[in-house]
């Protein structure tokens, strides 16, 4: 592999070593409420301590990231997302659970910012590049289910401390980058003064507007589905960790896919069609019958993750001056708030049905394919352009 490639592809590991723990807790759910008995309401609160933090201080961690380097971050983060997850295991009292789980939140929090602005550096902010990054953390969450569900079906939760290996990997593949400092970062300081001006603060709130949505329709889909399809398919756990795996990996292929449909339709076209499928997915998802449904799961990941890596890189073109800010925004703080929309949804649910509550989501995506028409690419790509061309236009980190 070439001198770019090579850390492209050590950063996509690490960010899937990572993003797992995003996608553990949902896997967690059925086998919390089988051996801890608890009810809707209590296991979104999960889903609310894995995202409340991360929402919380992520943008802090990307204005640190603005003023100081801190790739350190990116090694120590990992390692807390994953010991964070593996304490459940021995967490009985509830108050504790969530706050191990929390804990892991923080890690995923300070990881995104570092390295975004990392990835930037290292991909001079090409789409196709920036999407095989995000792809990485959408493997990870793929794999949350495909790992996770076999081990704790067999083991319990008791074998949750197992859970912290993945970390110990992200954090081994990621330690020789720490001092890798790409030409595009070693001119980020002098440019930072002359784009300034630039920021397009507007805007990049209605993007953090429309992917906060998307984080809504997302986060309450992920959250609910193994249960939704224990009922409508099949009487086993297993079923619900087979639905999240194809929505996990259904995701993993729309990042790509969306990285590729971008280099050569644009950013804002391939946004907007994707909200419009996910919408009629979500209405598949909540009415299909039968295993059917499944294959409108895998169309809703496909469409809600194809513009992931694209929110990444207009967030960071709306703000160049703040890179950092702009990553723990796009990939953190708008993604994650969502989570803090679970317990009215599981009240929701409980008042009302899983049902109901899916297909209260449509509502979400179709929001956002509407906001989207009012967002402009600052960074409009010709047909065709190299990735030396790119690294040499995009020379802030």
């Amino acid at each position: 592999m070439t001198d770019r490639r090579t850390p492209t592809v050590l950063l996509a590991v690490g960010h899937g070593s990572v993003d797992i723990y995003q996608g553990i807790v949902p896997v967690m759910v059925p086998f919390l409420v089988a051996e801890r008995h608890y009810d809707y309401l209590a296991v979104t609160g999960f889903v609310l301590a894995a995202n409340v933090l991360n929402s919380l201080v992520q943008p802090l961690f990307g204005l640190l990231n603005d003023r100081w380097e801190m790739r350190w971050l990116i090694p120590a983060s990992t390692l807390l997302a994953g010991i964070g997850v593996a304490l459940v295991g021995f967490a009985q009292w509830y108050p504790l659970s969530l706050a191990v789980i929390a804990l892991s939140g923080v890690g995923v929090a300070a990881y995104h910012p570092a390295a975004a602005r990392m990835a930037r550096s290292v991909t001079g902010g090409d789409h196709v590049r920036m999407s095989w990054f995000s792809l990485g953390g959408n493997i990870g969450f793929a794999l949350a289910p495909a790992l996770v569900t076999p081990l704790l079906a067999f083991g319990g939760l008791a074998a949750a401390p197992v859970l912290v290996l993945p970390a110990l990997v992200g954090t081994l593949v990621t330690l020789p980058l720490l001092g890798r400092r790409a030409a595009a970062e070693r001119r980020a300081a002098s440019a930072k003064a002359r784009v300034t001006a630039g920021d397009n603060w507007p805007e990049f709130g209605v993007l953090t507007l429309i992917i906060v949505l998307r984080s809504m329709a997302y986060l309450g889909l992920s959250t609910f589905l193994a249960l939704f399809v224990f009922q409508r398919v099949g009487n086993s756990p297993l079923v619900g960790g087979i639905a999240l795996f194809v929505l996990y990996a259904s995701g993993a292929v729309g990042t790509w896919l969306g990285g590729k449909l971008a280099a050569r339709f644009g950013r804002l076209p391939v946004m907007r069609v994707s909200y419009a499928v996910s919408a009629l997915a979500l209405a598949g998802v909540a009415f299909v019958p039968g295993p059917a449904l499944l294959a409108f799961v895998a169309l809703a990941a496909l469409s809600s993750y194809a513009p992931f890596s694209l929110h990444i890189t207009l967030g960071q073109d709306y703000l160049p001056s703040r890179i950092g800010t702009a990553s723990g925004v796009t990939l953190g703080l708008a993604v994650s708030v969502g989570g803090m929309f679970a317990p009215a949804l599981g009240a929701l649910a409980g008042a009302t049905s899983l049902q109901t509550t899916l297909a209260c989501l449509i509502v979400l995506p179709v929001l956002g394919a509407l906001l989207a028409l009012r967002l402009r690419d600052p960074r409009p790509r010709p047909p065709i352009q190299s990735l030396q061309q790119v690294g040499s236009v995009n020379t802030v980190d």
